[in-house]
């Protein structure tokens, strides 16, 4: 894995393996703000009240996305779980030479940053009073749900890198271990994606991108679907 600068300056990380970068290169923290942050994060708290919100990532990878949203939340009531699954962790080498922290002006939450990368996985880790993380060192086809998440930031290398992660079979997961009216959210807009998630049971819309691409995807899980966590 290589770090590299994208157009925003904050960095990003090229994976040989997939033959593919974690971000877009039309600025990281650009992306990750805007789909994950902006029309994942604000949209669902424009619309709900919660005291706990429960949230899953698909691809932990640099902990950007993580990082934005303690960031985000750090003077809130609300109590954060955070779960990301991950087959792939950064090497030390790499996560301690992202710009973040610099960048966000967020320097006396760099220790922060780091103590996410540095948590033992597979067990919750505790950030701070509000917010909790849990990192998972797995597929996650293989993963067996014990939460009902609120919010899902799907971060998968792209399709054409990793098909196996935007199927059906996936998405449908996923639904089954949503709370009704949870919002997932994705920097993809690919019709076949968008297709996939219809078929699992989202309602879908696309909506405006971040900078360099058109459009990204926003899907809902119905009040009338029920979904029931795997046992």
């Amino acid at each position: 894995m290589k770090l590299i600068t994208t157009s925003d300056g904050s960095h990003s990380v090229f994976s040989e393996k997939f033959n593919a970068d974690y971000h877009s290169k039309h600025g990281a923290i650009r992306e990750s703000q805007h789909v994950f942050i902006k029309s994942g994060l604000h949209y669902f708290l424009q619309n709900n009240q919660p005291e706990m919100l429960r949230i899953f990532e698909m691809g932990f990878g640099t902990g950007l996305n993580a990082f934005l949203t303690f960031l985000e939340m750090k003077d809130s009531s609300v109590n954060i779980e955070y779960t990301a699954v991950e087959q792939f962790p950064l090497e030390e080498e790499v996560y301690t030479s992202l710009n973040y922290a610099e960048l966000l002006e967020a320097e006396t939450r760099k220790n922060d940053f780091l103590k996410m990368h540095q948590c033992e996985w597979n067990g919750f880790c505790t950030i701070s009073s509000k917010f909790a993380l849990r990192k998972i060192n797995a597929q996650i086809q293989m993963l067996n749900y014990d939460r009902k998440y609120n919010l899902i930031f799907y971060d998968a290398f792209a399709h054409s890198a990793q098909p196996e992660l935007w199927e059906t079979e996936i998405f449908a997961q996923l639904i089954n271990t949503m709370e009704q009216g949870g919002i997932l959210v994705t920097y993809s807009a690919k019709g076949q994606v968008r297709r996939n998630l219809q078929a699992a049971g989202f309602q879908v819309e696309r909506i405006q991108g971040p900078p360099g691409k058109r459009e990204m995807l926003r899907a809902i899980k119905p009040l009338s679907l029920h979904g029931k966590i795997n046992e």
